[in-house]
C-alpha cells in the first residue's frame, strides 16, 4: 500500500498551448506538480501534488553550492484511442536510484514514483500535446534543501515531478544531424559521475557544446576522459553505429549512462535478429570505417529526440558524411517501432509501455 498523496488543486489554471502550436521543447509547464520531502530520521514525508509554481528554498541551501542533485526524463503519450502511454517508467526510477547511490541522496521507493507520476499525469492529462513528435516530457528530479554551508551530504531534500508539453527536442526532427567530436575537454572519467544524471555533469559539458553550436554543430560526441580516444555518448544521448550490418555501440563502462532508449534499441535489435555488439570503440576506428564505406548509419538514442540520425561527423581535420547525410533504414526502423509502441499503434511485444 503506497501512502497517501494530498492533492490541491489549482484555482488559476495556466494557459495551455493550443493544437497546433509550435511547442520548443522544455518551455510550457502544467497547472501541477508532485513534492515529496526527505528529512533524516524520518524518511520521505508529505508526498503531495500541488499547483506549479516558485517554491521557498533558502539561498544557503546545499543545492546551490555544492551540487547534490539528479534528475531524469521520460514522457507521457497520447495514443490514438484517447489511452496515455508511459514508456518503462520504472527503468527511469531505477536509474534515479543509481544517480542517488553515487551522490549520497537517500534511495526512493520506485514503484510508489511510478505511482506518483500516473497520478500527476492522470491530473494534467489535458496537456497532453497529440500532434506528430510531441508528447509530455515528465522531469522527475531531487535536490539537497539543507540551509548548510559546509561539504557533506545533505540531511534533507526534496524530490519534485514537473510536467512540460513539447515538440521535437531537436528542430530538424528526424532529419540528421551535424556532430562535432570534442577533442580538448573532457566529459567524464571512470570513477567519477558519467553514468548518472547529475546536474554537473551537464553544466560542465556546456562549454563544448557553446563551442561546437558556434562551429555550425547541433551536438558534440565525447571521447573518453583518459586518452581522449575512445568513444562515448553524444551530449544529450548514447550514440549507435551501423558498421558491416552490425548495430555497435561503446559499451557501458562507468563514464557513459545507461540510456533507456538506447537498451530499447538493443533489446528490439537483438529480437528481430540483428547482431548487436557492445563494445569499446575508438574515433579512429569510426573514421576509418565511415571512409572505407563499412559504415553506413551512425544516430543517436535518448528519451527527448527518441532517434536522431547523424549525417554529418568531424574530427579534427576529418568530416565523414554518413549514408548521404540521409536516414537509414535501421535508424528508421527503430525510430518507427519505438514511437508506435509509445503510442500505441504497434504491437508492445515487449511489454515496454503502461498505461495511466
Amino acid at each position: 500500500m503506497f501512502p497517501e498523496i494530498s492533492v490541491t488543486r489549482t484555482t488559476s489554471p495556466r494557459t495551455k498551448p493550443i493544437p497546433g502550436q509550435s511547442l520548443p521543447f522544455g518551455q510550457y509547464f502544467t497547472d501541477h506538480m508532485f513534492i515529496m520531502d526527505y528529512v533524516e530520521g524520518q524518511g520521505w514525508i508529505h508526498p503531495r501534488i500541488e499547483p506549479y509554481g516558485p517554491m521557498m528554498i533558502e539561498p544557503s541551501a546545499m543545492v546551490f553550492h555544492y551540487g547534490q542533485a539528479v534528475f531524469e526524463g521520460l514522457k507521457a503519450y497520447r495514443c490514438a484511442d484517447g489511452s496515455i502511454n508511459l514508456f518503462r517508467p520504472r527503468l527511469n526510477y531505477e536509474r534515479i536510484n543509481l544517480s542517488d547511490e553515487r551522490l549520497v541522496i537517500p534511495h526512493l521507493d520506485e514503484d510508489f514514483c511510478v505511482y506518483a507520476t500516473r497520478e500527476l499525469v492522470r491530473i494534467d492529462q489535458d496537456w497532453i500535446p497529440s500532434g506528430d513528435g510531441e508528447s509530455l516530457y515528465i522531469r522527475p528530479f531531487v535536490i539537497a534543501t539543507d540551509p548548510y554551508l559546509g561539504v557533506r551530504p545533505a540531511n534533507t531534500y526534496r524530490f519534485m515531478i514537473i510536467l512540460s508539453p513539447s515538440g521535437a527536442y531537436y528542430p530538424q526532427g528526424i532529419n540528421p544531424v551535424k556532430i562535432y567530436v570534442e577533442d580538448k575537454y573532457v566529459r567524464a572519467v571512470r570513477g567519477g559521475t558519467g553514468f548518472t544524471k547529475c546536474a554537473g555533469n551537464y553544466a560542465a559539458s556546456l562549454i563544448a557544446q557553446d563551442i561546437a553550436h558556434k562551429k555550425g554543430f547541433v551536438q558534440v560526441l565525447w571521447l573518453d576522459g583518459i586518452e581522449q580516444k575512445y568513444i562515448e555518448e553524444v551530449g544529450s544521448m548514447n550514440i549507435l553505429f551501423v558498421i558491416d550490418g552490425k548495430l555497435v555501440t561503446p559499451a557501458l563502462n562507468g563514464s557513459i549512462l545507461p540510456g533507456i532508449t538506447r537498451r530499447s534499441c538493443i533489446e528490439f535489435a537483438r529480437s528481430i535478429g540483428m547482431e548487436v555488439e557492445e563494445k569499446r570503440i575508438s574515433i579512429d576506428e569510426i573514421i576509418d570505417a565511415g571512409k572505407s564505406g563499412r559504415l553506413t548509419e551512425a544516430f543517436g538514442s535518448g528519451t527527448a529526440a527518441v532517434i536522431s540520425p547523424v549525417g554529418e561527423l568531424k574530427y579534427e581535420d576529418t568530416t565523414l558524411t554518413i549514408n548521404e547525410n540521409k536516414i537509414g533504414p535501421v535508424a528508421r526502423l527503430l525510430y518507427d517501432t519505438i514511437t508506435g509502441v509509445q503510442r500505441g499503434v504497434k504491437e508492445d511485444t515487449l511489454g515496454w509501455t503502461i498505461k495511466v
